[in-house]
């Protein structure tokens, strides 16, 4: 079977992030049969929609990313008990002009890491809910929260929590196997 290409994406800009960390450190985590490249979404215009049907070089770039991969892995901060504007940004651009959305079909999963208790769990179910109108299947477990995130990274941004990196391996392992699923 031909190898699955996941297209990782955070909805962090900070270099520091630790949401980038942990696309990062997914890019480790990835099965064999799968790779895992990322997209920056940090030189996206605003949405417009008066842009919509001649969306700028970058917006073009990103949803030939997303129809290029097999499956989204989507890695989320939460702000103010939600996804950030970054991230809803760019699913809206990718999504853009109606019926030309770049996110139809594809298979995602959703992990998040915040110094919190509560680990993105809020921005996670928020993002779900942005699936059902993109027509995502999603997969559902395991839920990787990655809270206290600060005690989790090393100073280089390396995960150094064994129960997240199994998490994440399992999610990498699911997305997959939902991959192949969606495929047949």
């Amino acid at each position: 079977m031909a190898n699955i290409k996941i297209l990782g994406i955070a909805g962090s800009l900070r270099k520091a992030s630790y949401n980038r960390a942990a696309l990062r450190a997914a890019q480790s985590l990835v099965p064999a049969g799968a790779t895992l490249d990322i997209a920056e979404i940090d030189s996206l215009p605003g949405f417009s929609q008066d842009d919509e049907k001649s969306p700028p070089a970058k917006v073009v770039e990103l949803k030939a990313k997303i129809r290029a991969a097999d499956a989204i892995l989507f890695v989320t901060p939460e702000y103010n008990y939600s996804i950030p504007g970054v991230l809803k940004n760019a699913i809206d651009w990718a999504s853009r002009p109606y019926g030309d959305s770049a996110w139809t079909g594809k298979p995602a999963a959703v992990m998040g890491a915040s110094v919190g208790a509560l680990g993105t769990a809020r921005a996670q179910y928020h993002l779900r809910q942005c699936f059902v109108f993109l027509d995502m299947p999603v997969v559902n477990q395991p839920e990787v929260m990655i809270a206290r995130a600060a005690d989790k990274f090393d100073a280089d941004g390396n995960l150094t929590d064994d129960m997240a990196k199994k998490l994440i391996s399992q999610l990498l392992v699911n997305l997959c196997e939902l991959t192949r699923k969606a495929r047949a």
